[in-house]
C-alpha cells in the first residue's frame, strides 16, 4: 500500500533517520510513538509529501489515494463547510468545481456540454451524486449542527473548526488516512465516535497520538521510531509498552531458566488475547498476538520521570467546601448554582463541555479570580498545588531552573543546590540541563518544571488543568501512575481518557444549569443513559 526505501533525514549533524525502509499495509491502523524529538511529525509530514528527506522516498500504490489531517485550522476559513468536507476528495471536488463553472457560464456552447458530459460520468463513478449528503452525514456524526454546513469556516469555534477538519480527512473513503494527534481539541463523545469509526475502517490509518485510550482502541500495530529507525510490533499501545517492561525485566534476570521465561510469556499473550474487544479488529489482531515471538520485542530505551507526590502532612476530613458558585465570561455563563463538599480522599474528575468552565472554577478556588456569586472555604489542614492549564507566566524570566526552583523553597535546607537538583533530576532536568534558562523551555519542559515544583509543595491537595497537554507518553505514563498511588486529594480535568478512567473515583460535571455529581468512574459516567439525558438538559441555554 505504502512503502518507504532507504529514508534518511539529516538536519546538520543530526541523523533523525538513517536508512529505514518499512511497509504499512492495508486493513491496519499504525501508532507512530518515540520520545520528544524523535521525528514523529517530521515523519509524517514526509511519506504526506509535505517535507522532502534528505534521501530515499516514499511510495503510495498506484491508483490510491492519501488524505491528511489539517493542522493549520485557518486554512479553509473563506470556505463553507461543507466545501472544506468534500476537498478532502480532491480529484471529486476538481471536477465538481468545473462543473459548476461551466454550468455558471452565459454563453454555454456544444464543447462545453461535451466535456460536462466527460465530467459526469467520472463524477458517477465517484459517486458524486451523493458526495454532498454523505459530507453532511459525517459532520452530523461529528456534532456538526446542519444550520452550520453553508457557514464559513471562519465563523466557527474552535472545536467546530478541527470538527470540521477531521471530517475533511475523513470524506471519501481515503486509501491512506494521516492523522498527527487527531485528539487535541475534541471532547470525549467526539474522540468517542473517531475511535470507534477507526477501530472499523477497512484502508490504512497512521497516527501519533498521546492518547494511551486512543491508541489502544484504534492500533493493530505500534510503530516505535528508535535509534533513527522504525520497527512495527502487532498490538496496541498497552501491549507494545507492558510487553516491553517484560522484555526487559526478562533480559535484566539473566539466571532465570527458559521454560519459567516461556511460561510467563505465553501467561502474558493469553492475558492480552482475551482483552481483546473492537470489532473488526478482534480476530485478526488475536491471531496476530498469539503468533507473536515476543522475543522480537527490544527493552523500551525510553527515560521515564521519576514523578513521586508525597504530603508534608496528612488532611483532616474538611477538604473543600463550595457554596452557589456561578461564573460568566464576556456575558455568557459558564456554570452556576455549583454546590460541592469534598470527601477526604477524592479523587474527582471536574468536567464540563465547555473547557472555560473548568479552568474559571479552579481559577477561583486557587484565588487567582473572582467568582460572579458564591463562596468557596478549604479546610485548615489542607494545603493545595495547581497546575494550570497556561503556565506561560511562571516562566517569563531569565532565570536557571535551578534557581527558578529554588524561589519556591520553604527553608534554607531546601534552597540548597543539591536538594533542588534532586527535583530537578526526578524530571530528566540533571547535569547542564538544570542550567538551561526558562525562556528556552519547551511546553512539555514548563509542564515537567511545574511539576517538580509541584512535588517540591508536598501538598495534600492536588488540582490539574489538562495536566497531559504537551507531555509525552513516557511523562504521561510515569504522571498517571504518580496519581494512582497518591494518598491525598485530587481535583483535576483531562481530555487523556485513561487517565480520567484510572484515577477518578468522583465525577463532577460543572454546567450553566448546576451540577452532576457522582461516585463513580469516568467510563460508568459517560456510559450511563439517564445521566447523559440529565446533561444535555443541564446544557440548555440560561440568560448570564
Amino acid at each position: 500500500m505504502l512503502s518507504v526505501s532507504n529514508l534518511s533525514v539529516q538536519f546538520g549533524k543530526r541523523v533523525l533517520f538513517d536508512e529505514v525502509n518499512t511497509t504499512f499495509s492495508n486493513g491496519n491502523c499504525y501508532g507512530i510513538i518515540g520520545a520528544n524529538g524523535a521525528g514523529k511529525s517530521t515523519f509524517l509530514k514526509i511519506i504526506a509529501g509535505k517535507q522532502e528527506p534528505t534521501s530515499g522516498n516514499v511510495h503510495l500504490e498506484p491508483g490510491k489515494r492519501m488524505s491528511v489531517l489539517d493542522q493549520d485550522h485557518s486554512k479553509y476559513d473563506n470556505f463553507t463547510v461543507l466545501d472544506t468536507v468534500l476537498m478532502g476528495n480532491e480529484p471529486l471536488y476538481k471536477i465538481k468545481k468545473e462543473m459548476d463553472e461551466i454550468y455558471a457560464k452565459s454563453d454555454f456552447d456544444e464543447k462545453d456540454g461535451e466535456r460536462v458530459g466527460v465530467l459526469q460520468v467520472d463524477f458517477e463513478e465517484m459517486d458524486g451524486w451523493n458526495a454532498e449528503s454523505n459530507a453532511a452525514s459525517l459532520l452530523s456524526n461529528l456534532g456538526i449542527d446542519a444550520s452550520l454546513h453553508y457557514t464559513a469556516v471562519k465563523d466557527l469555534d474552535g472545536k467546530q473548526k478541527v470538527r470540521t477538519l477531521l471530517a475533511k480527512a475523513l470524506f471519501g473513503n481515503p486509501d491512506v488516512l494521516i492523522m498527527d494527534e487527531p485528539t487535541n481539541d475534541l471532547d470525549y463523545e467526539t474522540i468517542s465516535w473517531l475511535e470507534n469509526f477507526l477501530a472499523n475502517y477497512d484502508n490504512c490509518v497512521i497516527v501519533v497520538s498521546h492518547d494511551r485510550h486512543f491508541l489502544d482502541a484504534v492500533c493493530t500495530h505500534i510503530s516505535d521510531i528508535d535509534f533513527g529507525k522504525i520497527t512495527h510490533y502487532s498490538g496496541n499501545y498497552t501491549f507494545w509498552y507492558e510487553s516491553s517492561q517484560l522484555a526487559a525485566r526478562q533480559r535484566a534476570q539473566q539466571n532465570k531458566k527458559a521454560e519459567e521465561k516461556k511460561k510467563e510469556l505465553q501467561q502474558f499473550i493469553e492475558r492480552f488475547s482475551a482483552n481483546v474487544s473492537k470489532s473488526k479488529q478482534a480476530t485478526s489482531r488475536k491471531k496476530m498476538i498469539e503468533k507473536l515471538n515476543i522475543e522480537g520485542i527490544k527493552p523500551s530505551n525510553r527515560r521515564y520521570p521519576a514523578i513521586i507526590f508525597e504530603r508534608e502532612r496528612e488532611a483532616g476530613d474538611q477538604i473543600l467546601h463550595v457554596e452557589n458558585l456561578q461564573s460568566s465570561l464576556d456575558g455568557e455563563l459558564l456554570f452556576s448554582k455549583i454546590d460541592i463538599n469534598l470527601n477526604k480522599g477524592d479523587k474527582t474528575v471536574i468536567y464540563s463541555r465547555d473547557s472555560r468552565a473548568t479552568t474559571a472554577f479552579y481559577q477561583i478556588i486557587t484565588g487567582n479570580q473572582e467568582a460572579d456569586a458564591g463562596k468557596y472555604q478549604w479546610g485548615i489542614t489542607t494545603t493545595q498545588s495547581y497546575l494550570p492549564n497556561d503556565n506561560s507566566a511562571f516562566f517569563e524570566t531569565d532565570l536557571s531552573l535551578v534557581d527558578w526552583l529554588r524561589q519556591y523553597a520553604k527553608t534554607n535546607e531546601e534552597r540548597e543546590e543539591v536538594y533542588i537538583r534532586g527535583f530537578l533530576g526526578k524530571m530528566l532536568f540533571s547535569g547542564d540541563e538544570a542550567l538551561k534558562t526558562c525562556k528556552v523551555l519547551s511546553g512539555g519542559e514548563k509542564v515537567r518544571c511545574m511539576m517538580s515544583r509541584m512535588m517540591m509543595m508536598r501538598a495534600n491537595v492536588v488540582i490539574l488543568d489538562e495536566p497531559t497537554n504537551h507531555l509525552d507518553l513516557e511523562s504521561i505514563t510515569a504522571f498517571n501512575n504518580s496519581l494512582k498511588n497518591f494518598k491525598g486529594n485530587i481535583l483535576f480535568t483531562t481530555h487523556d481518557h485513561q487517565f480520567a478512567q484510572t484515577v477518578a473515583n468522583r465525577i463532577i460535571e460543572i454546567t450553566p444549569n448546576g451540577v452532576i455529581d457522582k461516585m463513580m468512574t469516568f467510563d460508568e459516567y459517560m456510559s450511563d443513559k439517564a445521566i447523559k439525558e440529565l446533561r444535555n438538559k443541564m446544557y440548555e441555554s440560561v440568560p448570564a
